[in-house]
């Protein structure tokens, strides 16, 4: 097991429905194993791009067990979400109890509650016993972890690191000065260039589900310093990218999926399809991306 298993490219996995919307496990632990063939270090089940809000609590608990037993707990970082904090809880000791050596977790995301909620989700969360990982996205949860709260957050040994998702890379540096020993990923696929620079040591990558190992490379190139291969590559990839910043990017990453001859597949409502035009911008960025050799 990695001593800091939430490093390098941990992917948000998209979830593989069949025609029918059921989850097709079979098809999901083929692609846990090809985006581990393909150089990502882990992956991250039940997140948004999981679609976690439309599983049932089988469904969810069989997703995590079905990462594990393919590419093995120590690469898997499932996330915890949920509405209170004894559920989240439960989702820490389930994931534990599968075998997976971290977890991440949303403040509350039906709650807006103030400093004082957040700090005590992360409390008990954190009994369960496992490394957390916080997800700070305050479009959805409407509780914004700014980088003070994540310092008292980790002082107190709750957080280990944190997916940073509001796309304002000037919180890495606020951040590496009030805690410095916190690890900061970055959570929006269009900005792991900027937060790369800025001492991000991994990535919570969406795209990366249609484009692994053009991702990796990315990665890879951006974290060691080496722009000269950083910059073209993100720029070829940017089109795409931005997509994991916009509302539809669950339909849009799926897309790019089955146009990159994997299994995306629909999407459970209410999502619905997209538009006409959206479909065209995500079909003739991927197939750019493919032409020139991107995979």
């Amino acid at each position: 097991m990695s001593e800091k298993p939430w490093r390098g490219v941990m992917v948000a996995t998209a979830l593989p429905l069949r025609p029918d919307l059921s989850v097709d496990h079979d098809a999901y632990a083929e692609h846990c194993r090809w985006l581990v063939a393909n150089g990502c270090d882990g992956v991250v089940p039940n997140g948004s791009l999981g679609e976690y809000q439309t599983l049932t609590i089988e469904e969810r608990t069989r997703v995590v067990e079905t990462a594990v037993a393919a590419i093995g707990g120590d690469r898997v970082m499932p996330g915890i979400a949920a509405y209170g904090a004894l559920e989240a809880r439960r989702w820490a000791e389930q994931a534990g109890n599968a075998g997976c050596a971290s977890v991440m977790l949303l403040p509350p995301n039906a709650y807006r509650g103030d400093e004082r909620a957040a700090l005590e989700h992360y409390r008990i969360a954190a009994q369960a016993g496992l490394p957390i990982v916080a997800y700070n996205n305050p479009i959805d949860t409407k509780i914004d972890l700014i980088p003070p709260l994540l310092a008292r957050l980790y002082a107190e040994g709750l957080i280990v690191a944190v997916k940073e998702f509001t796309g304002d890379v000037r919180r890495a540096y606020e951040l590496a000065e009030l805690a410095a020993g916190l690890d900061l990923l970055a959570g929006s696929d269009d900005v792991l260039l900027e937060l790369a620079a800025a001492g991000a040591v991994g990535w919570v990558a969406g795209y990366a589900n249609a484009l692994p190992a053009a991702s990796v490379a990315l990665y890879r190139a951006a974290t060691a310093g080496d722009p000269a291969t950083a910059l073209p590559l993100y720029r070829a990839l940017h089109p795409l990218l931005r997509w994991d910043s916009k509302t539809e990017f669950v339909q849009a990453i799926k897309l790019s999926m089955d146009l990159a001859g994997r299994q995306g597949g629909g999407c459970r409502p209410p999502r619905q399809p997209l538009l006409p035009t959206q479909e065209a911008a995500v079909r003739a960025a991927t197939e750019q991306a493919l032409a020139g050799g991107l995979r």
